[in-house]
């Protein structure tokens, strides 16, 4: 087996990914809840005609219409955190358009008529915003939003009044939440206008300690100060992670080293394996990698089995039904060969 301990200066960093998500409605019509089924479908049309504007847009994206889609797969796309838990409410009324590299998703008929999202890989919350603007600047040209001179763009929900923009990171906090600090790091977010969600945002558990950060408030404050605060806020946080990082590390060397080798061992040779053990197990190991305790592991395969270990993703990739226990068996065999090379 290889060498696992490192003691170079590469180091990967905690920050998962960066979100934009711009919310906006069509002026004079009703949202969503209030249109019938035939009025959201027409309303689809009406936004496919308005985004597929050139032969790139044609061929770089599709539109994924949800009555057409069995559970597993829109479940899967779920997971991959494209759609959100909402539209999967109105299946026969919603649709989302995605592009090819699964990094821009825009479903229609959630809460708002559009919900436009971007996704960059680490903290790159500009870059995310960025791509939002343009599509969201190219849509504008032929659709008349609903926007009102004092308050803004106007949504559904009071909260996403004004630019109608959430920026939010996905982070890994393992140490602060083994110090039991989160409750601390949630309570400090609250006061400044910030949000700190699970996994797979309201509602949901932080699994493989994973957190989503954004923020709360949009009326009265610019894109650019959106950005800005979150990415003062993350700093703060990564701060505070590193800070219990290095006290774990100092007072718990080799128990913490023992956590992350045995979770390496264990994902390398396990033949069954539970979603949630899994993410757990995951985590150990990313945390060996951030705190550069380990080498040979590519962030990028970590980064992939959280994903498509996930029920109903690992479902789709394997293309036939599975019932629980069959499920935590291929993921312990995926995982195995995933990480067979570095054997």
């Amino acid at each position: 087996m290889k060498n696992w301990m490192y003691d170079g200066d590469s180091k990967v960093e905690p920050l998962i990914s960066s979100r934009i998500r711009i919310a906006r409605n069509i002026k004079n019509m009703p949202f969503p809840h209030n249109l019938s089924e035939e009025q959201c479908k027409n309303l689809i049309e009406t936004i496919e005609r308005a985004f597929y504007t050139s032969t790139h847009m044609k061929n770089d994206f599709k539109t994924i219409r949800l009555w057409e889609k069995d559970s597993n797969e829109l479940k899967s796309y779920l997971e991959k955190h494209l759609i959100s838990p909402n539209l999967l409410k109105t299946p026969n009324k919603s649709a989302f358009i995605l592009n090819r590299e699964e990094t821009v998703s825009m479903m229609i008929n959630e809460e708002d008529h559009i919900r436009l999202q971007c996704i960059s890989s680490g903290f790159n919350l500009k870059e995310a915003y960025e791509m939002a603007d343009k599509i969201d600047s190219m849509l504008e040209e032929t659709l008349d939003f609903a926007f009102d001179e004092n308050l803004g763009y106007l949504t559904a929900c009071p909260t996403n009044l004004g630019t109608g923009v959430r920026a939010s990171v996905m982070i890994h906090l393992p140490a602060l939440t083994m110090n039991k600090e989160i409750t601390q790091v949630l309570k400090a977010l609250t006061q400044v206008g910030m949000t700190l969600r699970g996994l797979y945002g309201e509602g949901s558990n932080a699994d493989g300690n994973i957190y989503q950060i954004s923020n709360q408030i949009t009326l009265g404050m610019s894109e650019e100060e959106i950005i800005a605060n979150l990415e003062a806020a993350v700093g703060q946080i990564l701060d505070q992670e590193n800070r219990s990082r290095e006290l774990i590390l100092s007072k718990y060397k080799y128990e913490l080293e023992d956590k992350v080798f045995r979770s390496l061992a264990m994902l390398q040779s396990a033949r069954v394996l539970t979603s949630t053990e899994c993410l757990d197990l995951l985590s150990n190991v990313r945390l060996g990698l951030e705190m550069s305790l380990v080498e040979g592991v590519d962030k990028a395969i970590i980064n992939g089995l959280l994903v498509n270990t996930q029920p109903a993703t690992l479902q789709q990739n394997i293309s036939r039904s599975l019932n629980e226990r069959e499920r935590d068996i291929e993921r312990a065999k995926f995982v195995r060969e995933t990480l067979s090379n570095l054997m």
